[in-house]
Formats: structure tokens, sequence, C-alpha cells
């Protein structure tokens, strides 16, 4: 069953050249999300405090077709797909003026924090059935360089800003993080992502960053003071002029 919510972009929400930042595209989608719950008797501070469960971002492919500004009214549908064994799939549509400007499709865990494992998916019901499958294109996983093909490209600490309520970065700071660590990104833009979550990047740690040029963008990972690979990310950006 889709779900639909109308948002009005807002002036804090965009950069530099007054576009919409990339995470705030994520945020628009994940508010629907627990919009999508709370229209159905829940939501995730529910679920987190009442039923001791917690999505889990594992992966997320956001492709954006056209640019949002100040001003701009959109509508952000979302439904969940049929997922299998541990994956708990969704999917995203923005559309603006009748017209589709961006989509995603997102892979989910559901971890019981008593139990301390992820469930399967015949062990929740959302209370509500799937919808459609998604777009092919969006599900691909995309295939990483090795670290030591990458060149470390400077650190990152996590701080009280970044982190949410279980402690580490939330998944939706991300895409502005790696903006700063692209090169000449004020005379281009985003058009799209990947990122696949693998180790929670804890409050106080600090990530190395390692970055891999393509000529449609940067494939990225991040290490913790462990070692441990927090994130692996492609993002895609093209050449623009800055907005005067």
């Amino acid at each position: 069953m889709k779900f639909t919510a109308h948002y009005k972009i807002n002036w804090h929400d965009t950069d530099a050249n007054r576009r919409l930042r990339p995470s705030r595209w994520i945020v628009y989608m994940q508010e629907t999300a627990d919009a999508h719950l709370r229209a159905f008797g829940t939501s995730l501070d529910d679920m987190r405090d009442r039923q001791g469960l917690a999505f889990l971002l594992s992966r997320i492919t956001v492709r954006i077709y056209e640019q949002l500004h100040v001003g701009d009214e959109i509508d952000v549908i979302t439904w969940v797909c049929e997922g299998h064994g541990l994956s708990f799939d969704r999917c995203f549509t923005v559309v603006k003026d009748g017209k589709t400007v961006g989509e995603a499709f997102s892979v989910w865990g559901l971890m019981s924090l008593k139990q301390k494992r992820l469930l399967r998916t015949s062990e929740f019901s959302y209370g509500f059935p799937p919808d459609e499958a998604p777009d092919k294109a969006l599900t691909s996983r995309v295939r990483y360089p090795q670290i030591d093909c990458m060149e470390c490209v400077g650190e990152r600490k996590i701080v009280y800003s970044d982190i949410d309520y279980n402690g580490h970065m939330n998944n939706t700071h991300y895409p502005d993080m790696l903006c700063d660590f692209t090169p000449d990104i004020l005379s281009k833009q985003v058009t799209g992502l990947a990122l696949s979550f693998l180790h929670e990047a804890a409050f106080g740690h600090t990530l190395r960053v390692y970055r891999s040029k393509r000529e449609d963008g940067c494939c990225f990972r991040t290490l913790d003071e462990d070692g441990n690979c927090c994130l692996e990310a492609l993002l895609l950006t093209e050449s623009t002029p800055m907005i005067e």
C-alpha cells in the first residue's frame, strides 16, 4: 500500500547553489516512511520503546533526475516491497508538478534490541500489504575498488551533531559528509548516490576517508579507529555552473 506525504523545500535544507542538499533528499524520504507507519498506528519511536525493535539501514540507492530548490513543493511516495530473509525493502518516488524528479530503493534490517538479533521478514508485519517490486536499475549493487587502490583524503570525527538515538552517526548525514571530500563540489551537482552501511560509526570515533575518482563521480570507503569499514559509497556528480 503506497503512502504519500507533501513537503515544501525549506531554505535551510539547501546548499550554496540553492539546491536541496543530498542528505535532505534522504531525510524527506525517511520522514515519509515514518509517517507511513504512523498512519497505521505505530512509529519508529513506538517500535523501539514499546516493542524493542529498530530498523537499521543496510543500503540505499538514490537517483536525482531534477534538482530541487527553495519553495519547490513535492510529493514523496513510499511503499514496502516483498522482502526476503533478513531484508526489509522499501521504495521511494519524489514527484514535483506531476513529474518524477527522484527515486530510491532501500534495504533495511530489523533488530530485536532484547534478543540482539536481526528478525526475518516472516517475523514482522507492517499491518499493510507490500506493493510493486522496485526498479531493477536501482537494486543492482556497486562494485567498489579495494582499499589499497584508494587514496586517504582525510579524517572525520563523529560528534554530537552527527548522532541519533542509537548513539552512532545517523545515516542521513553521510551524503553531505561525502560531498565535503569531493573535489570542486561547488561546481558540481549530485545526480545519485549509493550507500552501503557495514559497521556503526560511534560517537567520539574518528573515521579515515578513502576516495577513488571515476568519470561520473567518486567511490568512498570509511574506516574507524579499529579498522572496521563503516561505509562503502558512490557519489554520482556532473559539472554545472555555480549560481551567482
